[in-house]
């Protein structure tokens, strides 16, 4: 998936908390929604933008849906962001 996906999924402050949540393992759809007041509508439409974006997988077990991050976009992330490690000073 293109970087530019990737930071236009990140840009919006719900979809970084989301992932935040996400670091400690996977959640449903509505344990997710638990923790933001807003519909569920508008969490599911957060989700698709993050699943679009590669940054979560996600994991149908019977009728529920958990959400996890997708750890091999985070590294492509960290590998991209340390290109530009420059040393105080100068280059």
């Amino acid at each position: 998936m293109p970087l530019q996906n990737t930071f236009k999924a990140l840009s919006d402050p719900t979809r970084r908390e989301i992932l935040a949540l996400l670091r400690d393992g996977k959640m449903s759809a509505g344990e997710i929604a638990s923790k933001f007041d807003m519909t569920q509508a508008t969490i599911s439409h957060h989700l698709s933008i993050l699943k679009k974006a590669d940054l979560i997988i996600e994991d149908k077990q019977w009728k529920y849906i958990y959400y996890e991050l997708n750890i091999s976009v985070f590294e492509e992330i960290m590998m991209w962001r340390s290109q530009f490690n420059i040393k105080k000073g100068g280059f």
